[in-house]
């Protein structure tokens, strides 16, 4: 296992220790938990900058770097639905989101035994994510509209997200070695 796909299956190893936090009655649990969380942010852009610059990007970082994202966000997502911080709607949209996507790209992979890279509008959904999330969470008592206003623009990203890689996907055709088709 090289460093970057390390570091992801680290930022795996953090969603437990993120919701046990959190979730904890601690009076500094939030802060503790955000500090988890942003240093699981920061995990992510060092195993991106490390996998391009050493030319380190391997099929199971393609698998392991976005499901880190996701089981961390979505964690972090439920956690602050529970705590009644952010409306249930948020995490379910994004879960179903996450769900379908999940199942092309399980599709996808049985047909090219690989999975498309991901995109600037992902990584833009994700950083928004973790942005959102990190100052719902210090700043608990910000207007709703506000909250409303931060989740919408991340929701919206990763949803833009989808959107092109499933069009990148339905574009690669296995029977002519994985390479794009003209529309």
């Amino acid at each position: 296992m090289n460093v970057p796909n390390a570091l992801s299956a680290l930022r795996i190893v953090l969603v437990p220790a993120f919701i046990a936090v959190f979730l904890s009655d601690g009076s500094n649990a939030y802060p503790l938990a955000v500090l988890i969380f942003l240093f699981a942010g920061l995990t992510d852009i060092l195993d991106g900058i490390i996998a391009r610059r050493f030319h380190l990007i391997t099929r199971l970082g393609r698998i392991l770097d976005p499901l880190a994202d996701k089981l961390m966000i979505l964690s972090a997502l439920v956690c602050v639905s529970l705590r009644e911080l952010l409306p249930w709607w948020v995490a379910i949209v994004y879960f179903v989101k996450e769900a379908v996507q999940l199942i092309l790209g399980a599709v996808f992979f049985k047909r090219q035994k690989d999975v498309p890279s991901s995109n600037v509008l992902g990584k833009s959904a994700t950083v928004t994510f973790y942005i959102a999330i990190a100052v719902l969470i210090l700043f608990e008592n910000i207007s709703y509209l506000f909250k409303i206003i931060l989740f919408l623009a991340a929701l919206l990203l990763a949803l833009a997200a989808f959107a092109t890689y499933y069009f990148t996907a339905i574009r690669i055709e296995p029977s002519n070695g994985g390479k794009k088709q003209g529309i």
